[in-house]
């Protein structure tokens, strides 16, 4: 594999703008901006629009989508978030009284709430694997893995700082124990290679505005064949086919859904805005490939991690991270003001979980990386 030369030219990022931020939110590519405007132009003039087209998209995006997992298209359903995902793989699975739903300390909300409402319900409970001192998630995971497990419910790697879970190991052991895995890979999906037939989650999620590049109010769902004659949150002409066929004449309230995880899609799948944003988002990280954005930003997050050692700040440990996230501390909280204080000197990046959080993509160049040193330098004393 062969490292991406700088990108930046596909994106609007003045020179004087590190965005170190992309696990928040990434830039507009220019194709997906450019796409954005003359989606807006058609809907100014919804005579011009061609429904067909529109479906065609839809369905191009879920192969695009699948191929980023090693799925099928018929496995994709389109949403609006990863919260809709979740609270769709939740009214699927069974838990029952006096079972455990285990999830990471610090999780991203989404995918702990969900679960709190679950198990409150069938008079089960959340398991919250603590933070490991070493950060192997994948053996604190484990160890808290039982026969009382009803679901596993995990991102790839943590929100707050990349550290990684062994999905694969965690759900050979789930399905040994008829456990069910349910993955938020909101921040994996585009930026790390991940191969459904190796993890087999029962169901996955990936909000579509972080590394896939695309507009908010995407998201994307993989559910499992197993799981595919499942219930959706809502009903419309959309994934009532017999139904939606039926409009122009004498309508016919047909129950029969979609087939595949068609039938999860949300109510407004067919957005004329959100679609060919969307389409010229994957099409950009397909032809990337989440294999060699790893490849570039690996030296790049090398490089950021040893200098910031270098200046007394705590990272995780080695190995134990991914290439396009991470998170630096100190033994003393945040100084107030320090997000403000580095966008002033022209560095964008978060706090999260009293820590610095820092998510580089394709298009950062050295004099971002030497920016971004140079700021930290003095950013906490």
């Amino acid at each position: 594999m062969v490292p991406l030369a700088c990108q930046r030219h596909l994106f609007d990022i003045p020179a004087d703008v590190a965005w170190f931020n992309c696990a928040s939110r990434t830039p507009f590519l220019k194709s997906v901006a450019a796409a954005g405007e003359a989606a807006m132009r058609t809907r100014t003039q919804p005579w011009t629009l061609d429904p067909q087209a529109l479906h065609d998209q839809a369905e191009r995006l879920r192969a695009r989508v699948a191929g980023l997992i090693g799925a099928k298209a018929d496995d994709i359903a389109i949403q609006p978030a990863a919260s809709y995902g979740l609270a769709t793989a939740a009214a699927n699975l069974g838990v029952a009284r006096g079972q455990t739903v285990v999830v990471l300390e610090d999780q991203f909300p989404s995918n702990v709430f969900v679960w709190i409402e679950k198990a409150r319900d069938a008079g089960a409970r959340v398991v919250t694997v603590p933070r490991p001192a070493d950060a192997d998630w994948t053996a604190a995971v484990l160890d808290h893995l039982g026969g009382d497990t009803a679901v596993a419910a995990l991102p790839p790697c943590h929100w707050v700082d990349g550290t990684v879970v062994d999905l694969a190991a965690v759900g050979d052991r789930c399905r040994d124990l008829g456990a069910a895995l349910v993955v938020d890979a909101t921040q994996w999906i585009g930026a790390m290679p991940f191969d459904v037939a190796r993890v087999r989650p029962d169901f996955l999620v990936a909000a579509a505005y972080k590394w896939l590049l695309c507009p908010n109010g995407l998201s994307f769902l993989y559910a499992a064949p197993a799981h595919q004659g499942g219930r959706p949150l809502e009903h419309h002409d959309y994934n009532h086919p017999a139904t939606g066929a039926s409009i122009e004449g004498a309508l016919v309230y047909d129950p029969a859904l979609s087939p595949g995880a068609r039938r999860f899609d949300v109510g407004q799948t067919y957005n004329q805005v959100l679609l060919p944003m969307a389409a010229a988002a994957l099409e950009q990280v397909a032809a990337w490939t989440p294999e060699a954005v790893r490849g570039t930003l690996g030296p790049v997050m090398e490089t950021i991690l040893n200098a910031a050692r270098d200046m007394g700040y705590a990272t995780p440990a080695a190995g134990r991270g991914v290439a396009h996230m991470t998170a630096l501390g100190k033994d003393s909280p945040p100084p107030a003001g320090m997000i403000a204080a580095l966008a002033a000197r022209g560095v964008h990046a978060s706090l999260r979980g009293g820590r610095l959080r820092l998510a580089p993509h394709v298009y950062v160049s050295q004099e971002d990386v030497a920016r971004l040193l140079g700021a930290l330098e003095t950013a906490w004393p």
